[in-house]
This record gives C-alpha cells, structure tokens and sequence, in this order.
C-alpha cells in the first residue's frame, strides 16, 4: 500500500537525507517506517529505534531509555547519555535514527536527541501529526541537516480497494468499497477497522467471490474502541462541539458559529476533524471527518440524553439568517481548469460523496412521500429523475413505475415515468425488447405522443444492440425542424456513429425544454473530444463537473467525469484523472441511466493495471458488471477493448486477430466511434498494418483529419521506413496526438523486443529517444502507476532500457562499464521494480529516455 513512499524514503536516506513524515492519525506514518526499518535493516544498516508514547510524555527520559543504552552507574544526564549514543552512531557501518511520534517524546529525551543530533550527521526518521504545532525543543531536533518532507495523503478508492482485499482476503464489491472509503475518509486505519469489525458482525457477507453490505450501515459496537482511540486528544470543548455537530448534521458555518465557539471550530478543522465545502445551495457547510465519527456520537446512548445541549441548540437557531447565493464564474481556460482539478485533489473525495448521498437522500424521501400522497405523473417524474443520477432503489422505483395515475398527466411527465419504465426493465435483465413494448404501447394509446416514443424506441434499440441503417429515414431528413427529443436522439446516433460535426450540428443552440437536460452537453462535451478539439472538450466536462458538484448534482457530475477522464487519458494527465474517477467511484454505483459510464470508468482505470506487464493481482476493473455485450455505442460501454488489453496474448500476431476481429464487429453494429478508439489505441499498443489499415478507413469515411501526423508516423513504423520517420519526427508539429505518438513508438519497440527483431529494436530505440528529447511530457507509459512508485537511477533506467535485447556484455562495451556493473544495475532495477525478467525489465522502463 505504501510502497512508493516507503521508496521515496530509502532514497532520501541513502543520499544522507533525514525525512520528516507527517499524516493525520491512522494514516499509515508508523506503517511506513516499520517497512522502510526492515528494508534497510536486510542490508546491514545499523536503525536506532525511538517510540514517543502518550502514557510516557511527562516521564524524564523514557524514550531515550528505549533504546536500552549501556549507562555507567551515576552518569545519566543529558550530556552523558548524549556521549553514549553518539558513541555508537560514530561505529563503522550505516546508521539510521528514527523517532516515531515526536510530539510524544518527553523533553529530556528531546534535549539528548538534540545533542546527538548537532554532533553526528547520522539522518534521522521522524513521524509527527501533520497539523502538530511543534514546541521549540521538537523543533530543535527536527531542523539539523538536511531534511525532506513526506505527506501521507488519504487513500483514494481504488486503493481502498486492494487493502480492503488484503484485510478480507477477497476484493469488495463497488458499494462496498464507496461506503468504507466514504464513512473512513480514506484513512488507512479506520479502513482496516471498519473492514474487520463489519466482517466480525455479519454486516458484510460474500456474494460471488465479492464483499457485499447486508444492511444499510456499516457501523458496530467493535468500532467503539478505535474511535475513542481517535479521539482520545481532544479537550472537553472540542469533544462537545462534535456532539453538536452530530446533532446537526451537515450545517452551515453560520449555523454552527451561532452554537460552538469559534475556537472550537478553528480546533475541529486543524485537527482534521471538520471539513468544510462550498454548497451552492447554502453557502459555506462544515461537516465531520471522517464520518465515522458522526456515526460513533448518534449510537451513542450519552448523546441521545443530553437534553440540555439539544435545548440550547433548539434556542439559538430559532432563527436561522438567510445565506446569500454566491455566483461563480468558471475557468475558461484549461491550465485553469486543469488547477482546480488538482487543488480539488487536495480535500476529501470521500467527504464529497457523503454529502451527495445525503442530499439525494433526503430530496429521494421528500419526494417519495409526495408522491404516496399524492400520485401523480408530475410527482412520479420528479422523483424518478433522483434514480437517473442517483442511486437507485429499485423496489420504490417500480412501485412507481405501476402504481402512478395517466389518466390526467401532463405529456411530458407520462414520456418520461414511461422512458424511465423501460430502462428499468433493461437494468433488470428483461432486455431491450421488453423496453421497446413499453414505449410502443405508449405510443398506441396516446396517439400524440408517438414521435416522441418513436424517437425513444429508436435511442434504445441504438445503445442496446445496433445503430439503425436507416436512422436518417426513422428520425426525418436533417433539414426539418426536429423536436429538442429528435435532435437529442440524432445527434447521440452521430456520436455512436463516429461523425461529430453532424453530432454538434444536431445539439447546436439551447434548450430548456429538453425533456432530458443533461444529454445535450453530454453530446456536445464527447462529440468535440471525438473530433479532435480534446483540450476544448476538457475545458467544457471540468467546467460542467466543476457546476456539477456545487449543484449536488450527480447525473452531471457522473456524464462529465467520463468526457473528461477520456481527455485526461489522452492527454497523458494520469494522476489527475486517477483522482477524478477515484471521486466518482467513491459515491458508489450510480442511477440505472449513467451506470454504464460508471462501469466504463471502471475499465478505463483497468487499462492502466491491464497494458502493464507485471498487472497487480487485484484490479478494479472487476468490479464493472461482466453481463455486458464486446461492444457498444461509447469506449469503454463494451468490454471488449478492456478484454482484449487485460487478456493481452504474448505474441503480437495473436493480439492483431483478435483486435481485429473486435474492430470489425464494432463496425458491424455501427459503432464507429467505439471501433475507431479501439484502433487507435491497439495501433499505439502493439502496431500492426491490419489495424492501421482498419483505423486509417474509419478516419477517411468520417472525413476526420485531426490525426494525419499520427498515422503518417504509424505508417511508416509498420512499413519499417526508418529514414522517413526519421523526417516525420524531426519534423512533427505538438498536436492533440503528442502523447499517442510517443505512445506509438514505445509499442513498436516493445513490438521488436519480443519478436526478438534487435537491429529493429535498436532503431525503434534511437527515435524514441528523439521524441521524447523534444516531447518530455509524451513519455509516461499508460500503466503509470507502476513505475512512477519505483524510481530508477539515470543509470539503471539506462541499463534496463538495452536489457531486453542485449546482451549484459554488449550493454558493458556499449556504456564502457565491467560487466560485473552491468549485472548490478540490473539486479537492483529488478528489486526496484518488481519484474521478474529482463524482458519484463524492459517493458516495464521502456518509457524512459532509452540510451543514444
């Protein structure tokens, strides 16, 4: 789990560097150091190990007693234990000084570490709270020499997911995982906890090979322990203000200045223990972090009686003052975008989703009880439309769906219960048929309504099976005047079918009549990232996402993370996109209508673990529904791609057929945009000319241009024309294909490793090299999480670059270094990254600068 950080450490050490690492409680920070001891430890490093104890912080010297020390008798005052233990950190070897929990180590043992500390130069390991004010004398222990600074953030979901694996032995289910990362805010230790003890009390069960949630809380008496743990430092003001705020619940600022001290606030919120976010409803609202928490005070029986406090909140918010709406104005550039993405990825994803799930909570039972009351179609389409978004509960849903009055509906609420009726028949495995019986008996009965039925059937039988041949007939020539339905339906069926200008055509302008708002940004968002204009297309999803979620509004925010993670992808921002899929994924598994670009981001992620060649054992991939066709309408809908990438043969001939293969099928349904996509990144993985061939057809027929300088480059990989991709390089102008390119060249030089092609191999090296001279930023693999965590030398990376098709002796005369040398690099690039050949060695490094 901490294998990057702990890394980073060894590094920092062995160049004589001291490391301050700092984390909120139960972040991993003792975690961390244990596994960076034993690492350095198997080498014969000498660790001189300090523990700050909370039981043992006004007991004089009882952390540097610790270390077990060989005292003369009468001689144990600062400057005598000072000598002792500077006299063994001055014995030959390597030595290492780590304190774990400095701001517990009494004062004494800080002025005898302070002592040794100005005498040798032996770096040390420390772990403190990150919010920690430090007193002067733990100040004066830390700043002597050289000193990094390491941040253990919290965990997003996916690796949630893995540790919860590790913890239960087997991977979580999506919800699962979106509930503990959600009620743990990412914390390592209430993770862990939460997992154990949700086992331990039945609340979570097996179900096909997955964790599942059997009730609706994840909360147990085995959790008492551990919370009180977490807030075993709080004062007694502190300590009450968050039983006020779990009386509250989500509040506003204002609210909650009116009934806990300013003070107490400010505390909460340096502690970690308070968040606050931007709600465009209410202004400014602060909530507990982690959840847990809240959870911890509203079982607690102490809290249900505290009558006085639940008075004296009663009587100050007798009148609550009115917030003013704040409007702001989005970034209209995408450095500008691409900065709030990242100062986003500073806060707490999982915070985020808890005040999604409660919203639409709420709004779900405000308008389920109106509808009871009274059950009408206006009421049923309000709520009905929390489900497109939001997760659904399927019971109320189709209790909904049966039992609404028509007889006197407004149209357009009795189109959408009826469109709505029919998606949940296809989530419910009845198949697109069932759902176009239920719009054709609509359109039977109500005569009026049969275009717009019509143009339903004809969306769904599109997504769910095949693009209609005759869909310019079905939905009327392009120079009518198409209902806002029609030219929805239309210009989703020219996405499908890889024409976007025709797709932007048929969306143009506004309409506030649409019956379904969000598709037509969704349209407009994908069809300029498919026609080249990705930066356009980022600006416009992150700008959406941005609206999106100070609206609480998850349908938006679910569609506009998918366009933006594609042109994030592309672009070659991974730890950006990492995050943004991380904070959909969080809210769990969304409403029946964006679950499939829920389970497509599922398989984006896996792409990431799938093109690696050493692939992690868990990958969250799994957990996107497997009862899906190869292909479908958008990238990632169908599993075919992703199957193909995860089930990657070792020989390039076997992954052209079958790539092949799905392509044609792609292309058979009508989902040319799928297809095309598909191509492209086989073509950048593992070129061949059968593919090119196939991805070059599909951008001709579309009249799409924006990718001419790619398959120009791509054509002469295939054709082995060393000297006119020479020019084409030399020659290349940046354009939305830089990181594809230096993509391209990367998988021809895997491509000749493996068919063991080294004059090939060696040239294919030499322009990859080239490219990534003037293109650096284009030269992060795709599988970016694996290499970024393992660093390599400038020297081994050099090395492990010519590994895979040279010998170690070639390598020696080709560098001027002993062969001995050689074998050196070598081994410890393998330890450093997990491969377990040269070839594996090779693959893993191929992105970096390969040797000139």
């Amino acid at each position: 789990m901490f294998d990057s950080e702990v890394q980073r450490i060894l590094d920092f050490v062995a160049g004589g560097i001291g490391v301050r690492v700092v984390g909120a409680p139960g972040s991993g920070k003792s975690s961390v150091v244990r596994a960076v001891m034993a690492s350095l430890e198997k080498t014969g490093v000498a660790v001189h190990f300090i523990s700050g104890l909370r039981t043992h912080r006004t007991i004089p010297y009882s952390a540097i007693k610790g270390l077990g020390l060989d005292m003369r008798p009468g001689r144990s005052g600062v400057f005598d234990i000072a000598d002792v233990f500077s006299s063994q950190l001055a014995m030959s070897g390597k030595h290492l000084l780590v304190v774990d929990d400095l701001h517990l180590v009494d004062n004494e043992s800080l002025a005898v570490l302070e002592t040794v500390r100005r005498r040798s130069d032996c770096p040390m390991v420390a772990t403190a709270p990150e919010t920690w004010a430090f007193s002067r004398g733990q100040l004066a222990v830390l700043n002597n020499g050289r000193e990094a600074h390491l941040q253990l953030n919290p965990l997003h979901y996916e690796q949630v997911h893995v540790l919860i694996a590790q913890v239960l032995g087997a991977p979580p289910n999506a919800d699962t995982t979106a509930r503990i990362l959600t009620k743990s805010a990412g914390n390592p230790r209430l993770i862990v906890r939460i997992a154990e003890t949700a086992s331990l009390s039945n609340l979570l069960v097996m179900q096909d090979n997955h964790w599942g949630m059997a009730t609706n809380t994840l909360w147990n008496e085995h959790l008492r322990g551990t919370l009180e743990a977490l807030l075993a430092e709080l004062n007694v003001e502190d300590f009450t203000a968050l039983q006020t705020m779990a009386i509250l619940g989500t509040a506003r600022v204002d609210v909650l200045q009116k009934v806990i001290p300013s003070d107490a606030l400010e505390s909460l919120e340096r502690r970690g223990f308070l968040s606050v976010l931007d709600d465009h409803h209410r202004g400014s609202v602060a909530v507990i972090t982690p959840p847990v928490i809240a959870d911890y005070f509203r079982e607690n029986e102490k809290l249900r009686d505290r009558k006085l406090l639940r008075s004296k909140i009663a009587g100050l918010l007798e009148t609550v003052p009115q917030m003013p709406q704040r409007n702001s104005t989005p970034a209209d550039r995408l450095s500008s975008v691409l900065a709030m993405l990242r100062q986003e990825k500073g806060g707490d994803d999982a915070i985020s989703a808890r005040h999604f799930h409660e919203h639409s909570a709420d709004r779900e039972r405000i308008r389920f009880e109106r509808w009871e009351a009274h059950k009408s179609a206006a009421n049923a389409a309000a709520l009905l439309r929390i489900y497109w978004g939001a997760p659904v509960d399927f019971r109320r849903a189709s209790r909904v769906c049966s039992e609404t009055r028509t007889y006197d509906a407004d149209p357009s609420d009795l189109l959408f219960v009826t469109i709505t009726k029919a998606m949940l028949a296809i989530n419910a495995g009845q198949g697109p048929a069932a759902a176009v019986e239920i719009l054709q008996r609509l359109a039977d009965d109500i005569p009026q309504l049969s275009t717009e039925a019509e143009d339903a059937i004809t969306f769904l039988s599109a997504s769910h099976g095949r693009v209609p041949t005759d869909a310019q007939t079905c939905l009327g020539a392009p120079d009518e005047q198409p209902s806002g339905m029609r030219s929805l339906v239309r210009g989703l069926l020219e996405l499908y079918r890889f024409r976007p200008s025709a797709a932007l055509e048929a969306v143009d302008g506004e309409d506030e009549d649409d019956a379904f708002p969000h598709l037509r940004p969704f349209i407009r968002g994908f069809a300029m990232f498919a026609e080249g204009r990705i930066d356009e297309s980022l600006v416009f999803a992150l700008e959406w996402r941005a609206e999106a979620r100070k609206n609480l509004d998850h349908f938006g925010v679910v569609t506009s993370s998918y366009i933006a993670a594609h042109g994030l992808l592309y672009r070659g921002h991974f730890e950006e996109v990492e995050y943004l899929m991380s904070s959909v994924f969080a809210m769990g598994r969304p409403g029946f209508v964006v679950d499939s670009l829920y389970d497509a981001m599922l398989r984006l992620a896996g792409l990431r673990h799938a093109a690696a060649v050493i692939p992690p054992a868990l990958s969250i991939a799994a957990q996107a529904r497997t009862e899906v066709p190869d292909v479908g309408p958008l990238p990632g809908i169908g599993k075919g791609a992703y199957e193909l990438v995860a089930h990657n043969s070792a020989q390039p001939s076997t992954f052209d057929r079958k790539a092949t293969n799905l392509i044609r099928r792609q292309l058979k349904t009508g989902y040319v945009l799928e297809a095309m996509m598909t191509a492209l990144l086989c073509t950048c993985i593992c070129p061949s000319r059968t593919v090119l061939d196939l991805l070059q057809k599909i951008l001709r027929d579309s009249g799409v241009t924006v990718h001419d300088q790619l398959i120009g480059i791509a054509n002469a990989v295939v054709e082995g024309d060393r000297k006119l991709l020479g020019l084409l390089l030399k020659h290349y102008e940046p354009d939305p294909d830089t990181y594809q390119v230096g993509m391209l060249l990367r998988g021809a030089l895997k491509r000749h490793v493996i068919e063991g092609d080294a004059a090939a191999a060696d040239a294919m090296a030499q322009a990859s090299a080239m490219f990534a001279d003037r293109f650096p930023s284009a030269n992060e693999q795709l599988s970016f999480n694996s290499f970024r965590t393992t660093p390599l030398t400038d020297r081994e990376t050099e090395v492990a670059v010519m590994a895979g098709h040279r010998s170690n002796v070639e390598i020696a005369e080709y560098l001027g270094i002993s062969t001995r040398t050689v074998e050196n690099h070598i081994s410890n690039a393998l330890r450093k990254t997990g491969a377990t050949s040269r070839n594996g060695l090779f693959l893993l490094v191929g992105n970096s600068l390969p040797p000139r």
